[in-house]
């Protein structure tokens, strides 16, 4: 059965911006949380996975590059985590598809 969000993730309101993705649980260094983001020649489709997270200057998380099939136009990005993250915490990843636009 589908599940757009790892069993770890939530989304909740957000302090940085409208909602974001939460740790429903701890979760360790090093954990693939899934696909956010896949590309099919110049298209890039976002996944409910990659539709939440917020940007950070200091992120928890890093996205991944994986190449689906050699010559095909086709990759797909992860999110993995850089460092543990404790039950309700927010998950971030400092963006790289998106200008990004910061307040002061």
């Amino acid at each position: 059965m589908y599940k757009p969000l790892p069993e770890s993730v939530t989304i909740k309101e957000s302090g940085i911006h409208d909602l974001g993705l939460f740790a429903s649980q701890d979760i360790d260094k090093a954990t693939n949380l899934g696909t956010t983001h896949i590309k099919i020649d110049d298209t890039i489709l976002r996944t409910p996975l990659g539709g939440f997270i917020n940007h950070s200057n200091t992120p928890n998380c890093v996205k991944v590059e994986l190449l689906l099939s050699e010559g095909s136009g086709r990759k797909k990005w992860n999110l993995m985590t850089t460092q543990d993250i404790k039950k309700g915490e927010e998950i971030t990843l400092r963006y790289t598809f998106y200008n990004v636009w910061i307040k002061k």
